[in-house]
């Protein structure tokens, strides 16, 4: 019973880190944190990005759950750890997949590849920070799975 309920705790933290994602995105990094998010709206020369600084946002509390869970044997650990995996399916859809800044995975043609493509190609179609859309990043609206669609 105990492994179900960290596998749980796990998932349900996975999946909620989607939701703070999208609020995050929507509300603080198109609002009072613009200028960390800006740069990568409006490509700036070199590698790192200011936006790159947002990493800590989530990587802080994963690591406080990982170790305060880990030293209590308690169910942070296993929040901490759902929070990790979002970071790295985060990193991999939007830093290698998305915007390829990373020479891997690059020819990647699935449906579920291309709609996320599309969504964030919308996204930043908006240089500045009002009018956006497609806050998310695992889950974005249907119309950008259909096929036909031009990329």
């Amino acid at each position: 019973m105990e492994i179900l309920i960290n596998t749980l705790v796990t998932l349900f933290t996975f999946c909620f880190m989607e939701f703070m994602a999208w609020f995050t995105h929507k509300y603080i990094m198109h609002g009072l944190m613009w200028y960390f998010h800006k740069d990568h709206h409006q490509p700036e020369p070199g590698f790192f990005e200011k936006n790159d600084a947002f990493f800590l946002i989530f990587a802080v509390p994963s690591a406080y759950c990982f170790i305060s869970g880990s030293i209590n044997h308690d169910l942070r650990f296993f929040i901490g750890l759902g929070i990790a995996l979002y970071g790295f399916a985060y990193f991999l859809v939007h830093d290698v997949i998305i915007h390829q800044r990373f020479k891997w995975l690059r020819n990647l043609k699935g449906k579920y590849i291309l709609g996320i493509r599309r969504a964030h190609k919308i996204h930043h179609k908006h240089t500045g920070k009002e009018h956006g859309e497609n806050f998310g990043m695992l889950l974005v609206p249907l119309k950008y799975f259909r096929l036909g669609m031009k990329d």
